[in-house]
């Protein structure tokens, strides 16, 4: 993941579309307002998106979503992107693209939010469906989405790594007992489906409500705890009890979430490139982290 972005600004678009795709040259092309890190999306006219990976690891997902997200879609209860092309790599860009239908809607802030606790069993009826969907031939987890819905354990040495570099600034030993506990609850179920980044740029709302599930790039089929992380990065209180409740999964899928968020959390809080505003996130996660796991254990 530590590959250099590629430069996409909206004249590469612009070259793209006219080249590939002539049926929509006449269409303006403009960036997205929120246009992401691992893609890159420009508005194509009103109702179509162009999204363009940034990097070379992420260039695994585009043909994996172009196959796999017009099948899950009939079965789950939101709107999820719909692909409509995928573009060829060229000399001015290396990697395929898409072209998508524009989904209409804002990404999720508390403040847009007219009822939290029923945005946290609409979120969870979501994962429910998605985890009955026939998961065969499904992809496993590997490169394509960094690991996710794979053992914890690929992780270790960075989360350990991280520890050890906030000593003093976090409880390290907590932390540590957290992150065992993550390692020893082992998956035993059999693979399901899983979004692999359920966070608040991913869930649109659209008057207070969820609304879509977008950017399906770090999907798969596996252990879909990766997919708890926004019990803690995003719910709280009451809204945190109705998504577990809702979800209804057992202890030591909770854990493994924990874990999934704890790692995330610690290595951004040691990150070297963490702003003032990121490192206070992760810092408020590592807290309501290890708090939940005393207060289940």
């Amino acid at each position: 993941m530590n590959n250099p972005k590629l430069g996409i600004d909206t004249d590469l678009v612009r070259r793209l579309v006219d080249a590939q795709f002539p049926k929509w040259r006449h269409l303006p092309v403009s960036p997205v307002a929120s246009g992401g890190w691992d893609n890159r999306t420009f508005h194509l006219g009103d109702e179509m998106t162009v999204r363009l990976p940034s990097a070379a690891p992420y260039s695994l997902q585009v043909e994996k979503e172009h196959r796999w997200l017009p099948q899950l879609a009939p079965h789950l209860p939101l709107p999820i992107p719909m692909p409509l092309a995928m573009g060829e790599p060229t000399a001015d860009y290396p990697w395929h693209l898409s072209v998508y239908r524009w989904i209409e809607g804002e990404t999720a802030k508390t403040g847009q939010i007219t009822d939290l606790r029923a945005f946290a069993l609409s979120l969870a009826d979501f994962l429910v469906a998605l985890k009955r969907i026939d998961p065969a031939g499904g992809p496993a987890p590997g490169q394509h989405n960094f690991h996710r819905g794979g053992p914890l354990r690929v992780y270790d040495g960075e989360a350990r790594l991280a520890i050890a570099a906030l000593e003093g600034e976090i409880d390290t030993q907590a932390a540590t007992i957290v992150w065992e506990a993550a390692l020893a609850a082992t998956w035993q179920g059999s693979p399901v489906w899983f979004h692999g980044d359920v966070a608040w740029g991913n869930l649109l709302v659209d008057e207070g409500r969820l609304s879509a599930i977008i950017d399906f790039g770090t999907s798969g089929v596996g252990d879909p705890s990766c997919d708890l992380a926004i019990a803690w990065t995003f719910f709280e209180g009451e809204s945190r009890k109705v998504f577990r409740d809702r979800i209804a999964v057992d202890d030591a899928t909770w854990a493994r979430g924990r874990g999934w968020t704890l790692w995330k959390a610690l290595i951004t809080l040691a990150g070297h490139d963490a702003n003032q505003a990121e490192a206070e996130k992760s810092r408020r996660v590592i807290d309501e982290v290890l708090a939940d796991h005393w207060r289940w254990t």
